[in-house]
């Protein structure tokens, strides 16, 4: 047995291609089927437009912005003239005041010098609110920037969504292995999840057999078994002990050991070596019955005929 892997859609969409056949080898990051991706170019093309749309939106605010930041400089220059004006007339007017207790200018004079700074105190007046609504055009401006700028984030995390989208469209293997099955075909529709293969891991086989009590209770994790397959006689694959099952249960019908078939047994695996499975995957098969030979007592060696022998 092997550790089986489900290659999946992570979007829903239509198969566009699958570019291996059951049976066949492949390596870890090997493209294994292509979905449609049609749909989800428009999309991205879109968010671009999106993008630029958003970009020129900050670009226009940031213009504003400094247009009402002139004006607003040229409102403070004209309030600072505005109160030299007042400045001036203010002083006119004190010394109307003062001339006009000892009758040296006539009323009418007082009276203009009056109005002349009432005048230019209600000039200062209006020039200081035109700073004030400058300032608050300022503060509209940059928030006019603040929103553009969220808007081109936005639509840049749109575009980087639908670009993982379009680069998982591509289905690959996420490790060595062979497949087993094409469970979907060119053209189907499937929800977010589909299934399109299935393969098998080939750095994670084992064998599974079965060992009654007493045998199963001298086994350590990491003890020495020899695997010996019906289609290739001739080797043992040497193998660990990498599980022993805590509960026994029934011998499945389907292990050939008819006269211990209604007795409970511990369920074992021995894993095969990785890094020999590297060196043999041409050879590495699933799916063969065979047996599985461990030691009760490891201080014995093997016997001959369980030596190890692998493919030349």
């Amino acid at each position: 047995e092997a550790t089986e892997v489900d290659i999946a859609s992570k979007i829903a969409g239509r198969i566009d291609t699958i570019l291996v056949k059951e049976g066949q080898f492949v390596r870890e990051g090997e493209v294994l089927a292509k979905m449609d991706t049609r749909v989800l170019q428009e999309q991205r093309l879109e968010a671009i437009a999106q993008i630029k749309e958003a970009q020129s939106a900050v670009a226009a605010a940031q213009a504003l912005l400094e247009q009402r930041q002139s004006e607003t400089r040229a409102a403070q220059s004209l309030v600072n003239q505005r109160q030299a004006e007042l400045d001036s007339v203010a002083k006119r007017h004190t010394r109307s005041r003062s001339l006009a207790q000892r009758g040296a200018i006539s009323a009418q004079q007082l009276d203009d010098d009056r109005a002349a700074a009432e005048s230019a105190r209600a000039a200062l007046e209006s020039a200081k609110a035109q700073v004030s609504a400058s300032k608050a055009a300022i503060e509209a401006a940059r928030t006019n920037i603040i929103q553009a700028q969220t808007r081109v984030e936005a639509a840049q995390a749109t575009e980087r969504r639908i670009a993982a989208d379009i680069d998982d469209s591509e289905l690959k293997a996420p490790r060595d292995g062979r497949v087993q099955y094409r469970v979907a075909e060119p053209g189907e529709v499937l929800a977010a999840g589909g299934r399109v293969l299935n393969m098998v891991d080939l750095s994670d086989v084992y064998m599974t057999f079965f060992l009654p009590t007493e045998q199963a209770g001298t086994l350590k994790l990491g003890g020495e078994a020899r695997l010996i397959l019906d289609a290739a006689p001739d080797l043992r694959i040497p193998a660990t002990i990498s599980f022993v099952a805590s509960v026994a249960q029934f011998t499945p019908k389907t292990v050939e050991t008819s006269d211990e078939r209604l007795k409970l047994m511990f369920r074992v695996k021995a894993r095969i070596p990785p890094e020999l499975l590297q060196q043999h995957l041409e050879y590495v098969k699933t799916g063969l019955p065979g047996v599985a030979w461990v030691r009760v007592n490891e201080e014995l060696p093997w016997p001959d005929d369980l030596v190890v022998r692998l493919p030349q």
